[in-house]
Formats: C-alpha cells, structure tokens, sequence
C-alpha cells in the first residue's frame, strides 16, 4: 500500500500501470539499470495484492494445469507443488518479486484515463488520485476486458451466463447442462473439469477444432511471436497466440477425445430461452463432423470409447442457417472465448487505428502514435514469456525516451 513520493518537479521519468508478468519484468530491468523506486518511477496496480490476473484464477486450476509461468528477471521460480492452485503460487512468486526488489508498487489504483499535459502525460485514477510522468509502460492485460460474442437470442436466454473470468468451481453447476463455448485451452479445461465432476456438458466450436501434435524446440515461441507480432506492426487488432498455435493434443486431450467430452457438437447457431441451437452431430453424437485431421486420425486409430447422448432433438433445416440442427436444452452458458486488450484507460491518446488495433513500432512495445508509450502484454507479448522480454525492451526504451525525448 505504499504511496508514491514526488521528484523535485512533480513528475516521474516511468510509470508503470499493471503489477504481472509483463509490469514486474519492466520494473525489474528499471532498479537493475539504476533508475530509483519512488523517486524515478511508480508502479500503479489495480488488485488488492500481488499476482496480476492470476490471483482471481480459480482453485481448481492447479500449477501442472496452468499454460506455465516464465521466470521473472533474475528470480527463479524454483518447483513449486503441481497441486497447488495457480493463483496461490504466482501470487506468492510475485510477491516475493517486489519484496526483494522493493518495488514501489502502489494498490489499489484503477487507472481510468492516460492523457498528455504538454511535454509529459497525466495520470488519473478512479478514485480521483493523480500522477504525471515523462513515459507510460502499459501493462495493463486482458483480465478486466472479457469478450462474449453475439448470437441471435443472446437477449432471451433465462438461464445463466458466464465467462472465464467468473469461474470458481465446477461444483457450482451440479445437476446442470452446461454449454462451453470457446475453442482454446480454456475450453478444455472446464469441459474436463466440468465432467469430472458429474455435470453434463455440450461443447460447441465456432470452427473445427485447432488440435496439433504437442510442440517443442527453443525457437517455437519465438517464431509464433514473430507471426502474432506482424499484425500489431500493421496497426491490425491482434489475435490469441493460441488461434495461431493451435491446441496440442496431449495424452489428457487424447482421453478426452476418446471419451466423448472432447467431441465439438458443432457451431453455436441460436440461443432460446432454455436452450440453445447447435449446428453439428444430434443428441446421440453420431456424425460428428470433423473434429481436425489429427483428432479425427486418433479417433479412427482409437474409437470413441463411449457416444455421449445429450437431452435435445433434430430440427428441420429451415430453422437454422447450418446444414444439420438440433436444439438442446441449457441451464448455463459458459463463455470460453477469451479477452481483448485493456486499453479504454488509454483512449484520450487515440492510439487505435480504424480497425481498432494499436500500430506498434519493430521493437513490439512502441506505440507509433503517441511517443514515450510503451505497451508490453499486448499482441506478441501476451504470454508470460513474451511478456517478460516485452518489459525489458520497454524499459530500455523508456529509459532512452526520458534521456533524448526528442529522438522518440
């Protein structure tokens, strides 16, 4: 809870808004190349304490079912319990991160808006707080900006809506049909879960599945960096790393294909007010449309080891704009599809380009329009090990912007 002091001017040389992976990685490299806490530089963070989105994470995902942690600079993450919650370990990790480095994290602080005063930018939080600085590094992330897409009937269901971010357990839905919309890791995961423990589910794929053989090799992050990052570079709104990777079938994908509850039921295509409308394999699960070339190569090999009926019936085809639908009755929906950028606190700037992306310069944290900001979590950078060499490029190039403003 500490407070930020003021420099000589009233203006610090950083700012940085967001507590992660990808603040805490920026904040490192600033004490380790000499810039000083609370006088040089403020760390401004929304929670109530140490662990970025992960401290909202659900029990139930534990450390060996996170996407993985990378280390932070110069602190190694050590092995931690596979059993323990996620949320539990990277809050602890973080925390002893800013203990150690005596970051001057100050929370809880909302920032509502960024925008520039002459030759440097003000800050302004919920709670009416302010501070100014000569640059701003953004790490803001996804968790505060869910996205749901749009279906006809959104407006009529009576059942429950649910996203990602307000998962706590799958006991909650005992006794419950739960649709799980959504396509990556996420998505399989609950519908895991969910199964376990006794809860009917139905999973519905915008598109077939985007199962690939598990990926190793030092350079693979890198190269799907590379591939997400030309987008922003192109001022284009960027897409998961996952939508570029695909979902590696692993062994416990494997069992859930084999099982049934891996089995898209095909394209969500109406949403009643009980139920909804799939467009894919009917109540019975037989003819199932492609679930992917390698997903369907395993279940030619291996074979369903059970056909899952689910409650429902065939419509005729004239109700529904797909070739196959049937109409299955749903107490919740589950939305699975991921988050956007945090960027509204930004938009006094006018960084978005028309189609609502962010032009970034090579370096992937520059923001072309507005110089001396620095967003890191965004785009290429989204993963925890993107995210931790984002915050270094974005400290060094704050670090350069204060020294020779006029070059940026």
């Amino acid at each position: 809870m500490g407070q930020a002091k003021d420099t000589g001017d009233g203006v610090h040389d950083v700012i940085v808004i967001g507590a992660g992976q990808a603040g805490l990685s920026a904040a490192g490299h600033l004490v380790r190349k000499g810039v000083r806490p609370w006088r040089d530089f403020v760390i401004l963070d929304a929670n109530d304490g140490p662990g970025g989105a992960w401290r909202h994470r659900w029990d139930s995902l534990t450390f060996d079912r996170a996407h993985g942690i990378h280390d932070l600079p110069g602190m190694s993450l050590g092995t931690p319990d596979p059993d323990e919650p996620a949320s539990r370990v990277v809050a602890r990790y973080y925390g002893r991160y800013e203990a150690e480095l005596a970051l001057p994290v100050v929370r809880p602080v909302a920032v509502s808006c960024v925008r520039r005063e002459g030759d440097v930018f003000g800050i302004k939080a919920e709670d009416g707080r302010q501070w100014r600085a000569r640059t701003v590094i953004s790490a803001a992330g996804t968790w505060d900006s869910p996205y749901v897409p749009y279906y006809p009937g959104i407006a009529d269901f009576r059942g429950r809506y649910l996203h990602t971010r307000g998962f706590t357990a799958p006991e909650d839905f005992a006794d419950q049909n739960v649709l799980v919309v959504g396509g990556g890791t996420s998505a399989l995961q609950f519908l895991l879960q969910l199964d376990a423990a006794g809860v009917r589910t139905v999973w519905s794929t915008r598109r077939t599945p985007g199962w690939t053989s598990p990926i190793s090799g030092p350079d693979w992050g890198i190269d799907v960096e590379a591939m997400v990052a030309e987008r922003t570079r192109n001022g284009l709104p960027p897409t998961s790393v996952a939508s570029v990777t695909g979902v590696p079938l692993t062994e416990q994908y494997r069992e859930g294909l084999a099982s049934g509850v891996l089995i898209s039921r095909g394209g969500l295509s109406r949403i009643l007010d009980d139920a909804v409308i799939l467009d894919g394999p009917g109540p019975d699960g037989r003819g199932a449309p492609g679930q992917g070339l390698l997903a369907d190569r395993t279940l030619a090999e291996g074979g369903l080891s059970r056909i899952r009926q689910l409650p429902g019936s065939p419509l005729d085809a004239s109700m529904s704009n797909g070739e196959h639908p049937w109409r299955t009755p749903i107490d919740t929906i589950l939305w699975a599809t991921g988050f956007r950028a945090s960027l509204n606190h930004l938009a006094p700037l006018r960084i978005r380009e028309p189609g609502g992306g962010v032009r970034m310069a090579l370096d992937g944290v520059s923001v072309q329009r507005a110089p001396g900001l620095f967003l890191v979590g965004y785009g290429a950078s989204a993963s925890t090990i993107g995210a931790t060499r984002a915050g270094r490029k974005a400290a060094i190039a704050a670090l350069r912007a204060v020294s020779d403003p006029v070059r940026v």
